[in-house]
């Protein structure tokens, strides 16, 4: 199909109702999509049988926007967005195989249609357990090639980008439009993720988010990818449908225990009853994939005592902050804790979060 046709089965598309599977029958029996456009709902109707509410929708919408294909492609052009239809040998081709995939994807970035992808998701709220595992997961994963893809919401999605967008490629899927940055603070994070990896939406330059955008992002999340990771998840997470959509379409999905006594890991603990894979290491995805890692020895940076005094009092699951670091100390002091804590950090041997807490850099 080429650039102009595409506009238009992307205008079409934009009908409430008319969805993928209406869509491509449609298409089977007329593959012009400018010819559809400007069908009457009477010879629509003659090609597939459609109820009268989504005939007078589709007849509403071409009326009150009869530039709608030309106004989609000179925003598209403006925000350097492209478009990729079914059609298209670019659309990804793991995500073809779903029951319902979009007809048109919008995308910053590069789509890679054969790249190895893995779903990474998880909940808004998390704990420094699962943010310290999906930045380690994420960033271990992508050194080995895979594509990391997640929904680019805030916490563990946010940290699942931001580990992969340290080694490799990552791909955020949105749920508004394509030139929409939700939520707000990461705006940053999308550029990056647009530069490095793809940006994709099947929704149009300037559609502001709405809850029911978010459940048919996720059938994208785990359409694009052969298995899907949920790092830490509540009872009630929506990345439990995001697993849920993986399973109804054959992928393998992940899951990484917590404590029991944990809210945000009763969803994965859940999903394991099920029968997901439990995981504690990201070399156990990577064998899946046919991946092997070479193993190579940790290479061990010389500490000075203060360094060395400070290491042993951190964790890998629980960050603490500068006054708890000094509380935890044997004798109670540190005149130069900042600067250790920064040479530490440079050293790569603890990372500081959000929060001005610091936790060692890697589990023993």
């Amino acid at each position: 199909m080429d650039a102009k046709q595409d506009f238009y089965l992307a205008a079409l598309s934009t009908c409430p109702g008319l969805g993928s599977c209406r869509l491509g029958a449609l298409l089977e029996r007329q593959p012009d999509a400018e010819v559809l456009w400007r069908m009457s709902a009477q010879e629509m109707y003659h090609l597939v049988k459609m109820p009268s509410g989504l005939l007078e929708a589709l007849t509403s919408l071409r009326q009150a926007n009869p530039d709608l294909p030309e106004r989609l492609a000179d925003a598209c052009q403006r925000r350097q967005v492209h478009l990729c239809t079914l059609q298209d040998e670019s659309y990804p081709y793991l995500l073809k195989e779903i029951f319902s995939p979009p007809a048109v994807l919008y995308y910053r970035g590069a789509l890679m249609p054969k790249a190895r992808r893995v779903a990474m998701v998880g909940s808004r709220r998390f704990s420094p357990y699962g943010e310290a595992l999906a930045l380690e997961f994420g960033e271990q994963l992508a050194a080995a090639g895979l594509t990391v893809v997640s929904g680019a919401a805030r916490g563990i999605d946010t940290r699942s980008h931001r580990g992969a967008l340290k080694t490799g490629r990552t791909v955020a899927v949105l749920g508004c439009g394509i030139d929409v940055a939700y939520p707000p603070e990461n705006r940053r994070l999308l550029a990056e993720i647009a530069e490095q990896g793809a940006v994709i939406s099947e929704y149009g330059p300037g559609v502001q988010p709405l809850p029911a955008f978010f459940p048919a992002r996720n059938r994208i999340i785990s359409g694009l990818s052969a298995g899907t990771l949920v790092v830490e998840a509540a009872a009630r997470s929506g990345s439990l449908i995001t697993a849920e959509m993986a399973l109804n379409e054959g992928r393998e999905v992940y899951a990484l225990p917590g404590s029991v006594f944990s809210k945000t890991s009763e969803g994965c603990h859940h999903l394991i009853q099920q029968g997901a894979k439990l995981v504690t290491k990201p070399g156990e995805i990577l064998t899946d994939f046919g991946i092997v890692q070479e193993m190579l020895p940790k290479k061990r940076l010389k500490m000075t005592p203060e360094e060395r005094k400070v290491y042993q009092v951190l964790s890998f699951e629980h960050p603490l902050s500068a006054d708890e670091i000094l509380l935890s100390l044997p004798d109670g002091e540190m005149p130069n804790l900042s600067f250790t804590l920064l040479q530490m950090e440079l050293k790569g041997l603890i990372l500081e979060n959000e929060l001005h807490a610091y936790r060692r850099a890697e589990r023993e």
